[in-house]
């Protein structure tokens, strides 16, 4: 029995990445159920070729593949700024989840995992990037910089892009909606990814650390200050 469709005029479209033809065939027929439309790849190339004939908007990741492993393609996708990844492993080790979520994974999950699970995380994912669209406008500026809510792109005060992944670009927009408001790791997890996030403090630090350096936050007024004893503030906003 299906849960319900997603309600949209055109089906989403995911690419499932992984060299297990069988986990392969289960996802993709449990997700079709769903209303969702999905494509398949065994690895990078066969999922360069999909990404290059189809729009993707989201795509579902093995940590552990023969020739370029996952973690590989993670980075390659963020730094080419392609669509959300959601990460699985059969590992299932806590290493493993942080250097994921360090590289820009939107979400981790271990195998094995229960089909309903990982649609919940699919539509978690998903409805956070549709939340920005909707509430936020085309450009979003603050102190000579501009970030691009559409294309997901930060805008140096002297007009050049700086691509962000994913989550860079939902951490800085976390930032943004709370300047002035010193927040904790904790806080800052939750709205990333929801209250029951099983994400670690440490991916946050980095991810923070990366953003910075993207900001070139290296003045001695930074725009994300680093509040002791209590976790991260970005600049009140004049």
């Amino acid at each position: 029995m299906s849960l319900t469709a997603p309600a949209a005029d055109t089906p989403l479209h995911i690419l499932v990445v992984d060299d297990d033809p069988d986990l392969r065939e289960l996802i993709s027929s449990f997700l079709s159920q769903n209303g969702y439309a999905v494509s398949e790849a065994a690895n990078g190339q066969e999922m360069d070729v999909a990404l290059g004939a189809k729009s993707i908007d989201l795509i579902i990741l093995d940590f552990m593949m023969p020739g370029e492993d996952g973690l590989s393609i993670c980075k390659r996708l963020i730094t080419q700024g392609g669509p959300p990844v959601i990460m699985v492993s059969a590992r299932g080790e806590e290493v493993d989840r942080i250097v994921g979520l360090e590289l820009g994974a939107d979400d981790y999950l271990g195998k094995p995992f229960h089909p309903r699970e990982l649609l919940a995380r699919i539509r978690a994912v998903m409805r956070r990037a549709d939340k920005h669209r909707s509430e936020h406008s085309a450009l979003t500026q603050f102190f000579g910089w501009q970030l691009d809510n559409l294309k997901r792109l930060l805008i140096r005060p002297d007009g050049v892009q700086v691509a962000l992944s994913n989550t860079e670009f939902e951490l800085l927009r976390v930032f943004l909606d709370r300047p002035g408001r010193a927040l904790s790791r904790d806080q800052i997890l939750d709205f990333l990814h929801g209250a029951n996030s099983e994400n670690y403090d440490r991916a946050i630090d980095v991810q923070i650390s990366r953003l910075r350096r993207k900001l070139n936050d290296d003045t001695q007024d930074e725009i994300i200050r680093t509040i002791r004893g209590i976790g991260y503030m970005f600049r009140p906003l004049k």
